[in-house]
C-alpha cells in the first residue's frame, strides 16, 4: 500500500494534541449565515475551489463534569447542525490522544463516519467509506482505491497521518486547506494559523435579530429555497419541529452540547419557516 504520510512525520506534534476542523463544500458566503447559528466562536476561511473551513476558537470538549463531551461527539453535532438546512455537505475532522476520524453530514441523511485508533488501526466500516465517496461525488475507481488503502491495515501510518492522507485525497475534489491547518495540530495552533490566514474572518453569535436574518438567508439558499411559502413550507417547518424538539430534549438531558445545538437549530428553522410563511402570506 502507498503511505500518504508516515507516522514519523508527526513526531514533532504534541503527544496529547486535540483538535478539529469543519470542512464545508460551499463558498464562504454560503457558509457564513449557517455558521452564525451554531452560537460558537469560529474562524471562517476559504479552502479551495468551492470549499470553506471553520476552525473552532473554543474547546468545549475540554469541559469537565456533567458538561464533558468528547471531541468526536461535539463535532458530529456541529456538522449535523450546519448541514441539516443546507444544500452542501459538511465534513468534520477530529483527533485526540486516543483516536482520530471524520464525520460526514449531508442534509437530513444519516451521518457517516470512520475512526482510527491512535496507532492507525482502522475501527470503522467499509460501507462508511463507500458512502463518503458517493456523497462527495469522488471518483468511484481511483479515489475509492485510495479510501480503501486508508481503511486498510498499515503498521507504519498512524491515525493522524490517515487524516492527512484523507485531506490529500480531497485535493482532487478542489479542497486546499490554508497552510498550517493540518490534522494533528493542537486546537491552539490551528486557531493561531487561521487568524493569520488570508481571507479569514471571525463568526460568532450576535443575537436573535441577526439570527433571523441569517436563517432566512440560509432558507433561501437551501434545498427548500423554493418552499418558503404555502403548503410545502408549512410541511417542512412541521417536520423540522418534529425532529428538532426531541433531539434538543435528548441533547439537554444528556448534556450533549453538539446534539443539543443540532436540535435547537432544527427547532429554530422550523419555527422561522412557519413564521416566514405567515409573513409572506400577509404581505
Amino acid at each position: 500500500m502507498s503511505h500518504p504520510v508516515s507516522s514519523s512525520a508527526h513526531s514533532a506534534q504534541p503527544a496529547h494534541a486535540t483538535g478539529a476542523l469543519l470542512l464545508c463544500r460551499a463558498p464562504v458566503d454560503d457558509v457564513r449565515p449557517a455558521a452564525h447559528l451554531l452560537r460558537e466562536r469560529m474562524l471562517l476561511a476559504p479552502a479551495g475551489d468551492g470549499w470553506s473551513v471553520l476552525v473552532p476558537e473554543g474547546k468545549p470538549w475540554l469541559a469537565q463534569g456533567s458538561a464533558y463531551e468528547p471531541v468526536d461527539r461535539v463535532l458530529a453535532g456541529w456538522a449535523t447542525a450546519l448541514a441539516v438546512g443546507a444544500s452542501w455537505p459538511v465534513l468534520a475532522l477530529w483527533w485526540d490522544q486516543d483516536h482520530a476520524g471524520y464525520t460526514l453530514a449531508a442534509g437530513f441523511r444519516r451521518t457517516v463516519g470512520y475512526e482510527w485508533l491512535a496507532d492507525g488501526t482502522p475501527v470503522g466500516e467499509d460501507e462508511a467509506m463507500r458512502t463518503f465517496a458517493a456523497r462527495l461525488a469522488l471518483d468511484p475507481v481511483h479515489d475509492m482505491e485510495r479510501l480503501e488503502e486508508l481503511a486498510g491495515p498499515d503498521t507504519d501510518t498512524d491515525a493522524r497521518a490517515r487524516l492527512v492522507g484523507l485531506v490529500a485525497l480531497l485535493h482532487r475534489a478542489g479542497l486546499e486547506l490554508p497552510p498550517g491547518l493540518t490534522p494533528g495540530e493542537s486546537a491552539d495552533r490551528l486557531r493561531e494559523v487561521a487568524r493569520s490566514g488570508v481571507g479569514a474572518e471571525a463568526v460568532e453569535w450576535s443575537g436573535w435579530r441577526d439570527a433571523l436574518r441569517a436563517e432566512l438567508d440560509v432558507m433561501d439558499h437551501s434545498p427548500f429555497g423554493s418552499w418558503v411559502r404555502g403548503p410545502k413550507a408549512r410541511l417542512v417547518g412541521a417536520v423540522q419541529l418534529g425532529l428538532g424538539v426531541p433531539l434538543l430534549v435528548w441533547g439537554l438531558r444528556r448534556s450533549a452540547a453538539g446534539w443539543a445545538v443540532a436540535g435547537g437549530l432544527l427547532v429554530t428553522q422550523g419555527a422561522l419557516g412557519l413564521t416566514y410563511d405567515r409573513m409572506r402570506a400577509r404581505g
